[in-house]
């Protein structure tokens, strides 16, 4: 969100500049026409100003997309499964919390926050109970065509971000990220969130060697 403001400010800046610069080329030394000193930017493949702004409405508008985001949008209570180990038939860990799901910007974003209570190995490596917290921002990218997201919880320093689609026919999205637990351990993302019904929906992470490998369950909301 920090980068976004600047750059759409430089964007409105350069549609400012651009009838400035046109009036100082037209007050130009005789024989140079007003229409002969802008034609090099015309020329250039460039949208005209008015091009710009009309592109720029359209891609702000709310569609399909964004409302699918919106329809999550409530109080939620969850029952977690986690695998701590890495043994494939063993037990997973079980945790339950809350999480709200808000709209913001009239419908553009939702924000998740998560708070729930589960057990993690402390430094003498016994379990001890902590208290989980995570914020999560989606949203729909209309220049890109694709989901986009954000996650920060109190387990770490870093901002995960993620690209995903939407299949209406199994009412599945799909999100795709890295991230870098440890310096130089990056770790492939697949996270799958199944739309059961208004009141129901299924999300989960797996860890997998590449986004389009096949990737086993690492946490998984009930």
């Amino acid at each position: 969100m920090k980068i976004s403001i600047p750059l759409t400010t430089i964007l409105l800046a350069t549609l400012i500049a651009i009838p400035s610069f046109a009036q100082t080329t037209s007050t130009s030394p005789a024989g140079v026409s007003g229409h002969s000193a802008t034609q090099p930017a015309a020329s250039s493949g460039q949208p005209n100003q008015q091009e710009m702004m009309k592109q720029m409405m359209e891609l702000a508008k709310l569609n399909e997309n964004h409302k699918l985001l919106t329809d999550l949008d409530g109080n939620w209570n969850y029952t977690i499964k986690f695998w701590m180990n890495p043994d494939p038939n063993a037990k997973p860990e079980e945790s339950k919390g809350t999480a709200v799901r808000k709209s913001m910007m009239d419908g553009r974003y939702s924000t998740l926050d998560v708070t729930g209570k589960m057990e993690m190995p402390g430094p003498d490596g016994k379990k001890k109970e902590m208290t989980f917290k995570g914020h999560g921002i989606d949203g729909y990218d209309n220049v890109k065509k694709k989901f986009v997201g954000s996650w920060v919880d109190n387990m770490g320093t870093g901002i995960m971000f993620s690209e995903g689609t939407y299949d209406p026919a199994t009412k599945t999205f799909t999100y795709t990220s890295e991230f870098e637990p440890m310096p130089g351990m990056k770790q492939q993302i697949r996270e799958v969130i199944k739309v059961t019904d208004n009141n129901h929906h299924t999300p989960g992470f797996c860890l997998c060697e590449s986004h389009d490998s096949q990737c086993r369950d690492s946490l998984h909301f009930m």
